[in-house]
């Protein structure tokens, strides 16, 4: 695949529900246009492995305070995807099942902790040159960012998407119909937090991806970034 480049200290922004598409989106964009992908969900579920390694509640925020202040969480870029570094240890393969997933999206809701993460996320994207995807890129972390996109989809869709990714990798105890109620009940605690919550920004382009294949996802969210960065777009 060729690729374009972009302004060195681009920021792209990536926000949207779970299920969405965002990190396969972000990892496209980041080769295409020679940026750095920083996935902070990632960030999250390690923190949520510490968090279940230790026993340390889910529901008490000073505890996951306390837990917070000994804990180093690092992003390096590899070559499919980012190595995860989680005190040191490289926590890659260990964060993608659905226990770490909801356990992330139940620790992400206290104010304390995603102080903690934002400003990790802006000290990693500090320099720019990075496509980042979360849930309040554009809202909070990096509400100056170059070019802002919600990519969101009907939560059955998204439901189905997880559902297809657990099963390839080897996850397939979880049925269809669970995959779509924890999604609900995921995008009802992250739409409804009182701190950063779920929402476009007010510049963001909104990508609705219900009707549409991978393909054409990745395609028009090149287009987004061309339009606003004023690149060439490359044949890929």
């Amino acid at each position: 695949m060729s690729s374009s480049s972009c302004e060195p200290n681009a920021i792209v922004a990536i926000d949207g529900p779970a299920g969405a598409g965002k990190s396969t989106v972000a990892r496209h964009l980041a080769r295409h246009f020679g940026l750095l992908n920083l996935e902070t969900g990632a960030m999250y579920r390690a923190f949520a492995l510490k968090a279940l390694r230790f026993a340390v509640p889910l529901d008490e925020s000073k505890a996951l305070e306390d837990l917070a202040a000994e804990t180093t969480i690092c992003l390096e870029p590899g070559e499919d995807e980012n190595r995860v570094l989680l005190d040191g240890e490289d926590v890659t393969g260990l964060i993608r099942n659905q226990i770490v997933t909801d356990a992330a999206s139940r620790v992400s809701v206290f104010p304390a902790i995603r102080v903690w993460m934002v400003r990790l996320q802006q000290e990693m994207g500090a320099t720019g040159g990075v496509v980042m995807e979360g849930r309040d890129i554009g809202t909070v972390v990096f509400p100056h960012a170059s070019v802002k996109i919600f990519l969101d989809a009907a939560p059955e869709v998204r439901g189905l998407r997880r559902y297809d990714q657990l099963g390839q990798r080897g996850d397939q105890a979880t049925q269809p119909e669970e995959v779509i109620r924890n999604l609900r009940a995921r995008d009802e605690r992250d739409r409804n937090r009182p701190d950063s919550p779920l929402r476009p920004a007010p510049d963001a382009v909104l990508l609705d991806s219900t009707h549409m294949t991978l393909e054409e996802v990745v395609r028009a969210a090149e287009a987004i970034v061309q339009a606003k960065l004023g690149q060439p777009l490359s044949s890929s």
